[in-house]
């Protein structure tokens, strides 16, 4: 390895030296032949890598696994999961290593890990890798969310490692760079609690405290206080999922951040016409994660947290249950409040009024009625704004039904007394053109798998600048044909 490559990461690697308990170190599969199919130089630059340096045969032999850089503790992290409401007392990384972590441009610590590395200890009987289109699905789904302003980990390369793995037929391989702000998960806690080691639950939490949320380290009653900012993170997390239609896909309490970042793309997918029992996944038979639900999911996931912070609460059972409730409790709340807000940003609303979140809700009912395009639509009342009275009804297929509700936005648009133009502009900035869009994923993911880029390449420039109408593009703002909704499922890539 050149010394340019040797110095590329500054490791300091706090997980490792304060949880012992909590990971294996092991290393990553060898790949034959690293090739790089995707390299973000923007996040790269962020967290203070040098983009030249990574494209060069040592910087992907870094990425593919093939060589651990100078200061790197590759460990699989341990973590325990209610899959699917079935509990697993031991999954951990089973296809994964965490690198180490550095501090970005911005003084954030920051976690780079790996995807698809080969089996470690928590593999489970499967064979660790990983395939061409799920990896890039991750990174293209991440850097969409991004743009949306969404908390999200993000793909910083995938290498391609020229051999071929067996999932529905043989399919290439590849191996993902993900940065997060931490790895850290409800089933962290859900793994360390179900040691019995009271202190190592402590320390857990002391650790993510200290990473997530310093402010409230010397705080009274810092364990509560630590259960409220996740509770409300969640909370406005899964709130900005909603507002923009995105479908998570697999809920489990292992895919869920202490940080409240989004993380795993794995059966993950955007609504086209708005319905809440919407259901992608094809592993969610009963549509536990469908997109209504996922608020009710999160406050599930939360209640699994608690149980295993309650001995940190008090020392009476009884009171660090009452305690941890009060909170849990405040979720439904939370979520309304941060979902409401986000309502009145998309309809041009100055600040929330009592009659707003009725107005939302049948907004929603009627969208469902009569299946309108969930992204569309908010482009659509904003070019009625500014006086295309066609915008809207080029979305029904009959006369427009929802003009009842038109009429009633229109006369609380007007009590703000704001211009036309600067309500447009105000939807404009946060109502998305461009999404991914189920079809055109799959359509690049297809060719990318096959070897052709071109298709993936040019959807990632258009879903990173979502509010911006770009000449012609006009394929990229359009929903899935009927014929391709009704049938399209999304598969966890392992």
């Amino acid at each position: 390895m050149d010394t340019a490559t040797a110095e590329l990461f500054r490791f300091d690697n706090s997980f490792a030296r304060e949880l012992p308990e909590l990971y294996a170190e092991w290393q990553a599969a060898s790949v034959p032949a690293p090739r790089l199919l995707a390299l973000n130089d923007e996040l790269a630059v962020e967290v203070g890598l040098d983009p030249n340096v990574l494209q060069t045969p040592d910087g992907v032999a870094v990425l593919a696994g093939n060589v651990a850089p100078a200061g790197a503790t590759p460990i699989a992290m341990a973590y325990a999961g209610h899959q699917f409401g079935n509990y697993s007392p031991r999954l951990g990384d089973g296809r994964a290593l965490l690198l180490g972590e550095v501090i970005d441009i911005h003084g954030r610590r920051r976690d780079v890990h790996l995807k698809g590395s080969g089996r470690t200890p928590f593999a489970r009987g499967g064979d660790g890798k990983a395939a061409i289109g799920p990896m890039l699905r991750e990174l293209l789904i991440g850097e969409a969310m991004h743009a949306l302003g969404i908390p999200t980990t993000r793909a910083l390369a995938v290498v391609a490692t020229g051999e071929h793995i067996n999932r529905e037929g043989m399919l290439p391989g590849a191996v993902l760079t993900r940065v997060a702000s931490s790895h850290l998960r409800v089933g962290t806690f859900e793994y360390a609690a179900r040691l019995g080691d009271l202190d190592l639950v402590r320390r857990l939490a002391d650790h993510a405290i200290a990473r997530h949320y310093p402010a409230i380290a010397d705080v009274d009653r810092r364990y509560l206080a630590f259960y409220e900012q996740v509770v409300d993170a969640q909370a406005a997390l899964v709130a900005r999922w909603m507002l923009v239609g995105f479908i998570h896909g697999v809920m489990n309490t292992d895919n869920m951040t202490i940080s409240g970042e989004t993380i795993d793309y794995g059966p993950c997918a955007f609504l086209d016409a708005y319905d809440p029992a919407t259901v992608f996944s094809s592993i969610d038979h009963a549509g536990r994660y469908a997109f209504g639900n996922q608020p009710a999911i999160a406050q599930w996931n939360l209640t699994r947290l608690a149980e295993t912070l309650l001995p940190l609460l008090a020392d009476d059972t009884d009171t660090a249950i009452a305690a941890a409730t009060e909170v849990l409790e405040s979720f439904p709340r939370q979520f309304r409040a941060h979902w409401d807000a986000g309502m009145a940003a998309k309809l041009g609303l100055v600040a929330l009024e009592d009659g707003d979140p009725q107005l939302f809700d049948d907004l929603l009912a009627t969208m469902r009625e009569h299946h309108i395009d969930h992204t569309s639509w908010y482009r659509a009342l904003a070019a009625l704004v500014r006086g295309s009275r066609e915008a809207p009804i080029s979305l029904l297929a009959d006369v427009d039904p929802t003009q009842p509700w038109i009429d009633r936005w229109q006369a609380r648009l007007a009590a703000d007394g704001r211009t036309p133009e600067d309500v447009a502009a105000a939807m404009d900035a946060v109502n998305p053109i461009y999404i991914p869009r189920n079809h055109l994923v799959e359509e690049a993911l297809e060719a990318a798998t096959a070897g052709d880029l071109a298709a993936f390449e040019r959807l990632l420039t258009v879903v990173t600048d979502p509010f911006h109408a770009r000449p012609g593009d006009g394929r990229y703002a359009e929903p899935a044909p009927d014929s391709f909704g009704r049938y399209y499922q999304t598969f966890c890539g392992t």
